[in-house]
């Protein structure tokens, strides 16, 4: 289970999450500003709290602050950071040492084919475009096979048939390897599309819990309507 509070004095967030480790795939909604990124950050160890508690899996990752490299995460924003030097190949697996990799091979394989790298596997990523180089990003995020993938804005700049194709791939490895998944992006319908429930953020405070259809029956204050309005 993952049960954080994330407490940030200088934008007075004062945020807490639960969701059921290895189940559950749940969206960050809400305005810019609202503290969803920096919930995220906080995860991956980006970032510190002033105050709190961040408990995953029987795990206690702050207080104390747990070192990145002890988190069993994977991170991905809408910059890719993919590495200039390195080929398509070793920026995927850049996170496994030679061991990893040769446990690993069967689940590289499928990454590599499933996301369609193998023509770019020995590909520089200035060469890549820009669905290419999120294909890669996406291979690197999940090559470790880890209990909990975080996505800020994954799909930004993407169309909507690549994002829904990436997005179908990530619930079906989900449900099939049962990692949480906790999502933030700013158009709705890529978080609709992608998890059933929904925590919505207003000024680093929850407004509201629950699914979807939930949301827009009912939403808890004029901002979510506002927001939810400009869906297509």
């Amino acid at each position: 289970m993952l049960d954080c509070r994330i407490h940030k004095v200088r934008h007075a967030y004062d945020v807490a999450v639960e969701i059921v480790a290895g189940a559950e795939r749940l969206a960050l909604f809400g305005p810019s500003g609202s503290g969803k990124s920096t919930v995220l950050s906080c995860l991956a160890g980006l970032e510190t709290p002033d105050d709190g508690h961040i408990h995953y899996d029987g795990q206690t990752w702050f207080p104390p602050p747990l070192a990145l490299h002890q988190r069993s995460i994977g991170y991905l924003s809408q910059h890719e950071a993919l590495f200039p030097h390195l080929s398509v190949a070793e920026n995927v697996q850049f996170s496994l040492d030679a061991a990893a990799r040769s446990d690993e091979r069967s689940w590289i394989n499928e990454i590599r084919e499933r996301l369609e790298l193998g023509a770019l596997w020995h590909t520089r990523p200035d060469h890549l475009s820009g669905g290419q180089a999120r294909r890669v990003a996406l291979a690197r995020t999940l090559c470790r096979r880890p209990r909990l993938v975080l996505l800020d804005e994954p799909f930004a700049g993407l169309d909507r048939p690549l994002v829904r194709e990436l997005a179908a791939i990530l619930k079906d490895w989900q449900e099939r390897l049962r990692f949480t998944l906790l999502a933030v992006d700013h158009d709705p319908l890529v978080l609709e599309g992608l998890c059933p429930r929904v925590i919505a953020l207003e000024q680093g405070r929850v407004v509201q819990r629950g699914d979807w259809a939930e949301l827009a029956r009912a939403p808890a204050t004029p901002t979510l309507r506002e927001l939810l309005d400009m869906r297509p």
